[in-house]
């Protein structure tokens, strides 16, 4: 099955940015772009809300540059679907959007951040791995990773690597209690 992995680069206090939105703490080593570059080949999908998308604009200069030759997809309430500026933009929820690219053939689907959308995924139990970016730093406030509003969702360790400049990063699967059926698990 294609899974979805959730991943960001986030700060010890688990913001993915400054109040006002900036990411200027986040540096990558070149250790972690070779592993990154890595994670893209086992990807095909990108998914991310459309603040998300607003904040890769500014970074690059006006102009959204996808990481990967991936279609990508944006969540927006306020933009028109459809494809325009190199995105496809959705509507759909979550779970009616994944069911419908699940159903195609692929490789793994690459949740790019952002707390909103995150939240929406984790409630409709659709992240089926975290991919993380631990900074060395505490901001004491800014834009949650991880806001409240889903039910509890558990995972465990697969990976953990340490990089230079004190960085590191964690991946966890996504831990679902198995139920029994007429005497089969699933």
């Amino acid at each position: 099955m294609r899974k979805v992995i959730l991943g960001a680069g986030i700060t010890l206090d688990g913001y993915i940015a400054r109040p006002d939105g900036a990411i200027d703490y986040l540096h990558m080593t070149k250790e972690g772009a070779k592993d990154f570059g890595h994670f893209f080949t086992t990807i095909d999908t990108i998914v991310m809300g459309r603040k998300t998308l607003d904040a890769a604009i500014a970074m690059s200069g006006g102009v959204f540059r996808s990481p990967t030759a991936s279609p990508t997809y944006v969540f927006s309430r306020t933009q028109p679907p459809g494809e325009r500026d190199g995105v496809i933009f959705t509507k759909q929820s979550p779970a009616a959007w994944l069911r419908k690219i699940r159903a195609r053939p692929g490789k793994h689907i690459f949740h790019m951040g952002g707390g909103e959308l995150a939240q929406s995924f984790l409630k409709a139990d659709l992240i089926d791995e975290l991919f993380l970016g631990i900074v060395p730093i505490l901001l004491g406030g800014g834009l949650p990773f991880f806001p409240a509003g889903f039910p509890q969702r558990d995972f465990t360790l697969v990976e953990n690597k340490t990089y230079s400049k004190g960085q590191i990063s964690l991946t966890y699967r996504r831990v679902r209690a198995k139920t029994k059926r007429k005497g089969l698990s699933t």
